[in-house]
């Protein structure tokens, strides 16, 4: 059973920072690519940010420049470095494990204006 476990989650005022942690279980965490999802309320889960297993990057366009996703694969964790955040960052996030399907419980962000 893969797991997947976020924390760094919290409330921060606008323009402050916080990084997401991601660690799994099990031996797959080099193989896969790796997700960023957010879900603000009343709105659908949104692609954040996307890693591969060979570390390259893609953002959505709402968060470039401003989100790094990274990974440490002999931690088994993948990061989400957000800067400069705004309230419209919001939201529930999530991280997804391609190779298995799987999600985690996913930690609040809350930014103050």
């Amino acid at each position: 059973q893969v797991q997947l476990v976020e924390s760094g989650g919290g409330v921060v005022q606008a323009g402050g920072s916080l990084r997401l942690s991601c660690a799994a279980s099990g031996s797959f965490f080099s193989i896969t690519g790796m997700n960023w999802y957010r879900q603000a309320p009343g709105k659908q889960r949104e692609l954040v940010a996307h890693i591969t297993s060979g570390g390259d990057t893609n953002y959505a366009d709402s968060v470039k420049g401003r989100f790094i996703i990274s990974r440490d694969n002999a931690k088994k964790t993948v990061y989400l470095q957000m800067n400069s955040l705004k309230p419209e960052d919001t939201a529930v996030y999530y991280c997804y494990a391609l190779y298995s399907g799987s999600w985690g419980q996913g930690t609040q962000v809350t930014v103050s204006s």
